[in-house]
């Protein structure tokens, strides 16, 4: 394209320079022309043989032939504008293809993650290339660095470290270790691994996400299926009353016997068509949608479609669950109290102690210890059910577990106000202090409750199944307006029912959760966004729309994307709507020449399109 637009170009300019005239200054000039504009012939013809006659080749073709046949109608010869009209709107085209190009890359970069192949260990210990799609759940696979991880699954031997920023949008490798989850489309860095693969690859993350993206165009915002019917009705209004503009007025003149003055008010109706043609609407407004999908993605944010976006630019009020979504969803040691011994010391022994129960809290404190359990060190272990545990360790009788456990073994104990669980140690009858684990919030979750209500989100509100005290010292700490503690998975819909019911008209609520149990919610939510995006189902089918990374701050950064993308939207309307209506009142009126027609036509669209691709850019402040 950009060949022939330089070709065609330099030819109009030569071509002026070349003292013909005649029917021979029309073939010469037919040249530019042609290289320029054949193939928009090409799609008027086809349109016309199907029937389908009011799209923009159409009116550009008649248009542009028009105003050859005046050229050559007035004896002048000045074909410039003829050719010029061609040449302005395959620039527009040019710069339309650039635009789309540009922001199909962030998407585009997404579609990189699926793997071409995956390397099954079979049972004899050979690597064979496969298909993934042939590789059933529970196989072994072998990822060498530098390949991308094909299916989900486990690490069952090595360790190394993964570039996730294709599926997250966050630059920071994970290191990774036997036991860890891994995700498709995770790139190994170093290391091979071993991975025991936990599901199809159909049902992987990176299929799932292949296909959010490339259902997400078919799902329509109320703009652009404004503009479709907008256009539909537009275009045969226009050509009739160009039809009529050509027409009408020399008939009038003879009737009333004057000249009629054809070649004019023809010229004004082609000029009127030029003017007229939609495709600034019609291209721009997806485009926009389209960049501002594309921006979303780049920064780990998958919106399943434009509908979604255009909705999440309305939202008001966000609501979130706590556990996995605000806060880490995982029991970690948050303090150690009273303790009159090496805090490191008492660590290490309630760890033996603990090792033989598989509860969450006995778990939390082993990995507080970071280091192997020697099992030669432990004996006579008891656990009690609904106090806790007891073992002798190294000698020492170790006794962890709540108030009544201490009680009944007659050590006096210090009450705990901090928020969380305690877990009381004893060592040979003598208190040790005792340990607060509890599920920490999100290093970002502040931040994010913050950058929403930065960005004019009047209520957040937090539903959570935990106790009335931890649900309550959690929403204070990130400054949440409301909170609903102790509910059930049915009670968190029935909640989520009564703030969409007290919603005013026009206003919109968004549904934050781990996407697991909270996925009736999300899809009752006028916008559903899942966190713990990476491996969850649930997630990736309840929600609208996905954060990858599971990082709170992406919400609001989400919220900024969607809200200048629609920014961007009715602008482009405005602009392109405002500027044509000039412009052909103008036309009909003799005022604008052709020149004007192609500036309202393709100016119109490059200014537009230009705008549209700045919703690929939002700034990651908090405004």
């Amino acid at each position: 394209m950009l060949f022939r637009i330089i070709a065609a170009g330099v030819l109009l300019v030569v071509l002026n320079l070349v003292p013909v005239t005649g029917w021979a200054r029309a073939v010469l000039f037919a040249l530019p022309y042609l290289i320029i504009g054949y193939d928009i012939l090409l799609k008027a013809a086809k349109g016309i043989a199907k029937g389908q006659l009011l799209d923009e080749n159409f009116l550009m073709a008649v248009a542009s032939l028009g105003a050859f046949a005046i050229a050559v109608a007035d004896g002048k010869g000045d074909f410039n504008e003829a050719v010029a009209v061609m040449l302005f709107y395959q620039t527009g085209e040019l710069f339309e293809s650039v635009a789309v190009g540009k922001s199909r890359k962030s998407i585009s970069a997404l579609m990189d993650i699926r793997p071409d192949s995956a390397s099954i260990i079979r049972e004899d210990g050979s690597v064979e290339q496969v298909d993934p799609d042939e590789v059933p759940a529970g196989s072994l696979i072998q990822v060498d660095p530098g390949e991308k991880i094909p299916i989900d699954g486990h690490i069952e031997e090595g360790s190394g470290t993964l570039d996730t920023s294709a599926l997250t949008g966050e630059s920071l490798p994970r290191e990774v270790f036997p036991g860890d989850e891994v995700i498709s489309g995770s790139i190994n860095l170093s290391g091979r691994l071993k991975v025991r693969t936990s599901r199809e690859f159909g049902e992987s993350t990176v299929s799932k996400i292949l296909d959010l993206v490339e259902n997400s165009s078919s799902r329509k915002s109320r703009s652009e299926n404004f503009i479709t019917g907008f256009a539909r009705v537009y275009t045969p209004v226009v050509c009739s009353l160009a039809l009529a503009l050509a027409v009408l007025p020399p008939v009038i003149s003879l009737i009333a016997g004057n000249a009629p003055m054809w070649g004019d008010w023809i010229y004004r109706a082609l000029t009127f068509l030029v003017i007229s043609c939609p495709c600034a609407l019609v291209v721009s407004i997806p485009l926009g949608f389209f960049a501002g999908l594309g921006g979303a993605s780049r920064e780990g944010i998958l919106i399943k479609g434009s509908n979604f976006l255009e909705a999440l630019s309305k939202v008001d009020t966000v609501v979130f669950d706590k556990t996995g979504t605000l806060t880490k969803g995982s029991f970690e040691v948050a303090g150690i109290h009273h303790c009159p011994i090496d805090e490191k010391l008492l660590i290490e022994l309630a760890a033996h102690a603990e090792s033989p129960s598989s509860h969450p809290i006995s778990k939390s404190i082993q990995r507080a210890y970071g280091y192997s359990i020697e099992q030669g060190r432990i004996r006579d272990v008891q656990e009690i059910p609904g106090q806790g545990i007891c073992a002798v360790v190294d000698g020492k009788s170790i006794a962890a577990g709540n108030e009544r456990l201490m009680a009944a073994r007659g050590i006096a104990f210090h009450s705990c106000h901090s928020t969380g669980t305690i877990v009381h140690i004893g060592i040979d009858g003598e208190y040790a202090g005792h340990i607060v684990i509890s599920d920490r919030v999100k290093d970002t979750s502040a931040a994010a409750v913050k950058g929403l209500k930065a960005n004019g989100i009047r209520k957040t509100v937090m539903l959570t199944g935990d106790a009335d005290k931890v649900g309550r010292a959690v929403a204070k700490e990130l400054a949440i307006d409301e909170v609903y503690t102790e509910l059930l998975p049915a009670g968190k819909v029935e909640k989520a029912e009564q703030l969409l019911s007290h919603q005013e008209k026009g206003h919109t609520l968004a549904f934050v959760g781990d996407g697991i149990n909270d996925a009736p919610v999300l899809s009752r939510a006028d916008i559903g966004i899942a966190m713990g995006g990476l491996g969850s189902d649930a997630a990736i089918e309840a929600a609208d729309i996905v954060i990858m990374d599971d990082d709170p701050a992406k919400i609001p950064l989400a919220v900024r994307i969607a809200r200048k993308c629609m920014g961007i939207v009715y602008t482009n309307i405005a602009f392109a709507i405002g500027v044509k209506v000039i412009c052909m009142v103008l036309g009909a009126l003799g005022i604008a020449n052709m020149w004007l027609a192609v500036f309202a036509d393709v100016g119109v669209l490059i200014l537009c399109i230009l705008n549209a691709i700045r919703a690929l850019f939002v700034s990651k402040g908090n405004k």
